[in-house]
């Protein structure tokens, strides 16, 4: 990872005040969520279906409106500093790799030629750079997430959202792009608010870890992990790496019997 000031040090991206989400009459969503992201962070919120994580998502995404609070960005947010991985891939099935790559451009009205090599860069730092005239049927589930964290990523936003982006894959491909994306994360140097169901997962990714709480939405606990990057296996099996976990397990827990 490029060298971050500490937690608490770094400045701010984004901040969520008080957010509450509301559907209907009377289903509460997420209620009184605060967070301060910084820039560098890494963040996973970690909690049972229900929770309001996906909810949380959208509203930083823009997608919905929070029904009362505030949601800021810092600066004020600018085309392209918002990156999104959803739980499917969401590719278009009649595009290449490459023009699936090239949608955020184009949303932009930017033509193909001129911003070709930043979708090779892109695939080149998911290592697709050889598949970039194929089409989705020809790829396999991991290589079509590669291909959605290529698009979130060739614009180099300043934050990118994630939803269970690995939650349907096998545990082997998990570890690997698990692996992948803290690699692209030191390259680009992004912050990333990362929605997971794992607390293993979200130990070895997060420096922060906000876990919630279902019925209603809200955060319960936020957690450090204060292992440095880079993260690899030596992590994965050191006693560190075990402790952070049982500590968000316990937390999860708590969240659960909250709800």
């Amino acid at each position: 990872m490029r060298n971050l000031p500490p937690l608490g040090a770094r400045p701010p991206v984004l901040e969520m005040a008080q957010v509450n989400k509301t559907f209907g009459r009377d289903v509460v969503a997420l209620d009184g969520m605060s967070l301060t992201v910084g820039q560098g962070d890494f963040i996973s919120l970690l909690g049972p279906s229900g929770c309001g994580k996906s909810t949380a998502l959208r509203l930083i995404s823009g997608l919905m409106s929070p029904t009362s609070g505030r949601i800021d960005w810092s600066g004020g947010q600018a085309q392209g500093d918002l990156g999104v991985v959803f739980q499917e891939p969401t590719l278009m099935p009649w595009a290449t790799v490459a023009q699936n790559v090239y949608l955020p451009f184009r949303l932009r009205k930017q033509s193909y030629e001129s911003v070709k090599d930043e979708i090779l860069d892109a695939l080149r730092l998911v290592g697709l750079e050889k598949f970039l005239n194929a089409y989705p049927r020809e790829l396999s589930g991991g290589m079509k997430m590669r291909v959605s964290i290529a698009r979130a990523m060739v614009t180099h936003p300043r934050l990118i959202l994630m939803d269970e982006p690995f939650a349907a894959l096998d545990e082997i491909t998990r570890h690997k792009l698990n692996n992948d994306l803290l690699a692209l994360k030191s390259k680009i140097g992004c912050t990333v608010i990362f929605v997971t169901h794992s607390v293993w997962e979200s130990v070895f990714l997060s420096d922060r870890i906000i876990v919630m709480a279902a019925r209603p939405g809200r955060v319960i606990e936020e957690l450090q992990v204060d292992a440095p990057y880079p993260r690899g296996e030596a992590f994965r099996t050191s006693p560190q790496y075990a402790a952070h976990c049982k500590a968000a397990s316990d937390a999860l827990h708590r969240a659960m019997e909250a709800a």
